[in-house]
């Protein structure tokens, strides 16, 4: 179901925050219907919940694309802009599996497509699963009920389609 209704967002047996675009932007659009909400009250009932990419990004604490932004808290981290040589990042990168992930069961040593220019590079002490463009960032995270990735699952051909199978096993 695609839906921006509260109560059925709020009582989805699992729930997708996709995003493209900027970080205030994401965070603008989901606040129009009360999204932000949405997802905290899911995590307080440990309901299973998917972040991708500026879906992810937009669940910590503060993004720095175009301007200083709040995003929904979840986790107390700064999603800033890669020092890289070229932005975006942009193809395919191998990922560090956590030890204890859950979604990259059978998946470990695939390549996931990715498409940003910021991120999180400092821990928040979860399952954290990382990937490295001349360094290392948070490429997935786990806690609880809260899944999320900086990399497109659903653009990611067999792998990302087992990685997505794998999330919603644990529904």
């Amino acid at each position: 179901i695609v839906t921006s209704d509260f109560e059925t967002a709020l009582n989805a047996t699992g729930l997708v925050v996709p995003g493209v675009g900027a970080f205030a932007a994401c965070m603008k659009g989901l606040q129009a219907v009360r999204g932000d909400e949405i997802v905290r009250q899911r995590v307080a009932l440990n309901r299973p919940t998917l972040g991708i990419c500026v879906g992810m990004q937009i669940l910590f604490a503060r993004g720095v694309e175009h301007g200083a932004h709040a995003g929904v808290g979840i986790w107390d981290a700064t999603v800033e802009k890669l020092e890289t040589k070229v932005l975006p990042h942009m193809g395919w990168n191998t990922v560090t599996p956590h030890k204890e992930s859950k979604i990259f069961k059978g998946v470990e040593s695939e390549s996931f497509y990715f498409v940003h220019s910021y991120a999180v590079t400092k821990s928040v002490g979860k399952i954290e699963s990382y990937t490295d463009y001349e360094g290392q960032f948070i490429a997935a995270i786990e806690d609880g009920a809260m899944t999320a990735t900086q990399f497109h699952p659903e653009k990611s051909g067999d792998a990302g389609l087992h990685l997505i199978k794998n999330w919603v096993a644990t529904l």
